[in-house]
């Protein structure tokens, strides 16, 4: 049995997890070679065989999609992890959409950012290539093993897909998928690998960095998760701790525009990370603008959590306590505050925030400038809803996640942000005295 066969082959579960983890550790670092040098016309013939062949699996997918389901609902998992988890036929036809985005996107890999020529005559050239083995662990979102695997391979990075038990059955079937569309290209099928096994020592054996073997780790999930990752991990680590997402309605906010932005930032999709879990209202327009949103918010079957003057607003709301400020919700429900101005809604987003996502509802150019200068998030938005703080809406066809640190990478981890660079030096021989 070759090394590629044995990525994918049942004889994994008699192996140790250690011993399963070092096989997967050599795997992808032999076929990170071979996928560094790929051509785009090979990455792009993979990606669009992979989205024919979820379309043509399409039934298999939901019916994997639906055990996972039935399993979840039986362990009690949340409404909005749920959401997460679930997959339709019309999710299904957006992955491959993605996928198909992805294929669209210019190819980064070789491309010369900067070159110049030094006074000795020697010609040097900083171009970009791919950052080599990438380690994706996540939770719920099936989707995930689509976006990331297909980011990988069109950045020219092996990746290593470790899901969530709960989503084993999805993940598995959409694998299934990618590694068609790389056996269609001609590419090796260990260029996406995933961890076939529950066992949470693999996840240990990750953040281990698989005997030198793994160059990123992005985790995909909740507090815990993200937190042991960046508690443990021997490798660099792109994440985010939670999405404490907030917006500020500006005493120059439109009320009609507010209430637009503000349903859509909290209600759209309870359980994505731009989903916002705190709604402050300028003082100087509590008095026109916080019922209104409040009795909005309460009507879209969101519950409201808030200061003594948003109580007062609506007698529903329920008294938001200090944890309330520090919560990332993840479901219908909202904290509601009473703010002095910018100064106020800047003071209360480091105070709480996560530097994840913020906006600003205002008409004043002055005050919007303000905001997007002054609040340290990775997105910041004025006059739109927070549910576009994903790498599909910023244009880069679909993210592995959304990074809040300073370091490589931030926000929407795109095809860019999978790459890093080395230097190409051109003489004529030349020596140094």
């Amino acid at each position: 049995m070759t090394s590629e066969s044995l990525a994918q082959a049942s004889i994994r579960p008699a192996l140790s997890v250690p011993e399963l983890m070092r096989v997967i550790g050599r795997e992808a670092r032999a076929a990170a070679r071979v996928l560094s040098l790929a051509s785009a016309e090979q990455k792009n013939h993979a990606l669009k065989a992979a989205a024919a062949s979820l379309r043509a699996h399409r039934h298999k997918i939901v019916a994997a999609n639906d055990r996972d389901m039935r399993e979840a609902s039986a362990r009690g998992l949340s409404p909005a992890l749920l959401d997460r988890l679930k997959l339709d036929e019309a999710r299904v036809e957006s992955m491959a959409r993605g996928l198909e985005d992805i294929e669209q996107l210019a190819d980064p890999i070789g491309t010369v950012l900067a070159e110049w020529k030094r006074p000795n005559g020697m010609m040097i050239q900083r171009l970009r290539v791919p950052l080599g083995v990438i380690g994706i662990i996540y939770e719920s979102r099936p989707a995930v093993t689509a976006d990331a695997g297909a980011l990988c391979l069109k950045s020219g990075n092996v990746a290593i897909l470790r899901g969530g038990s709960e989503s084993t059955l999805s993940s598995a079937a959409i694998h299934s998928c990618l590694v068609e569309g790389l056996a269609g290209a001609g590419l090796p099928e260990t260029s996406i690998l995933r961890v076939p096994v529950k066992d949470r020592a693999a996840v240990g054996a990750m953040l281990s960095g698989l005997d030198g073997n793994l160059d990123v780790i992005v985790p995909r999930g909740g507090k815990s998760l993200v937190a042991r990752v960046q508690a443990d991990a021997r490798v660099p680590v792109f994440a985010h701790l939670e999405g404490l997402v907030h917006i500020f309605v500006h005493a120059d906010a439109d009320l009609a525009k507010a209430e637009t932005i503000v349903l859509n930032s909290k209600m759209r999709r309870t359980g994505v990370c731009g989903a916002a879990e705190t709604l402050l209202v300028d003082r100087a327009c509590a008095e026109t603008h916080l019922a209104p949103l409040v009795k909005m918010l309460i009507e879209a079957g969101c519950e409201v959590r808030g200061d003594a003057q948003t109580q007062e607003a609506d007698p529903r709301v329920a008294p938001a306590t200090e944890v309330d400020w520090h919560t990332e919700y993840l479901d219908a429900v909202v904290s509601v505050a009473v703010v002095d101005g910018v100064n106020g809604a800047i003071h209360h987003i480091e105070t709480y925030g996560s530097h994840h996502t913020d906006c600003i509802i205002t008409e004043n150019n002055w005050a919007a400038e303000r905001f997007l200068n002054e609040v340290d998030s990775a997105i910041v938005l004025h006059n739109a809803s927070t549910q576009f703080a994903d790498g599909g809406e910023f244009g880069f066809g679909a993210e592995i996640g959304i990074a809040t640190g300073r370091m490589h990478a931030r926000g929407p981890i795109g095809l860019e942000q999978l790459t890093t660079f080395k230097y190409r030096v051109h003489g004529t021989g030349q020596i140094r005295p």
